[in-house]
């Protein structure tokens, strides 16, 4: 039996505003960074998956098919469900499922593969920087907050720092830092 986790979800297309010739349809997981997985679906793959799968779309649809049963998997998780089943070999499918109350019909299945160790890389690496970048405009952030509240009244500072945790006197003690150097010419 499986564990129930959000899957990130991202979805691309190679190709115009109207004509795709490539969709890429990628899995990440914000628990196991190492967790990437892709299917790269075009119109010779999509053909052989509506045969096998009785759909009755054709290929320019499917982008809209896709984010539909992602939507619906995410607003109504009682009524849809994603499975994904992990393969060895890297190899793995995802099956959107809905919930007729008493039966559960198979709409859709994908095949993924494991991403490369690079593509991997560069995907953590990616969400790190983010992450960090974040990180910086929320401290920049909280410095000015904290310089403005130090000029208007700085007793509520000094209550701030006292009740609040270890970081934002650090960040308190660090604004005030800077703000002196700044009135002593450094």
């Amino acid at each position: 039996m499986g564990t129930l986790e959000n899957i990130k979800v991202k979805i691309l297309v190679n190709g115009d505003g109207t004509r795709y010739s490539q969709i890429r349809f990628e899995l990440t997981s914000e628990t196991d960074l190492f967790f990437h997985y892709i299917a790269t679906i075009d119109e010779l793959k999509f053909k052989r998956m509506r045969d096998e799968q009785k759909l009755s779309i054709d290929y320019q649809n499917l982008i809209t098919l896709l984010i539909k049963l992602c939507n619906n998997c995410s607003k109504d998780p009682h009524a849809y469900i994603g499975v994904l089943y992990l393969e060895r070999e890297g190899a793995s499918h995802l099956d959107f499922i809905q919930n007729m109350e008493y039966k559960f019909v198979e709409l859709l299945s994908v095949h993924f593969a494991a991403a490369n160790e690079e593509v991997v890389r560069q995907s953590i690496a990616f969400r790190y920087n983010s992450v960090k970048a974040k990180m910086l405009l929320m401290q920049n952030r909280m410095a000015e907050i904290i310089s403005i509240i130090k000029l208007k009244n700085p007793s509520l500072l000094l209550q701030i720092q006292k009740n609040s945790n270890p970081n934002m006197s650090v960040l308190g003690r660090t604004s005030q830092q800077s703000l002196n150097n700044s009135k002593l010419g450094r």
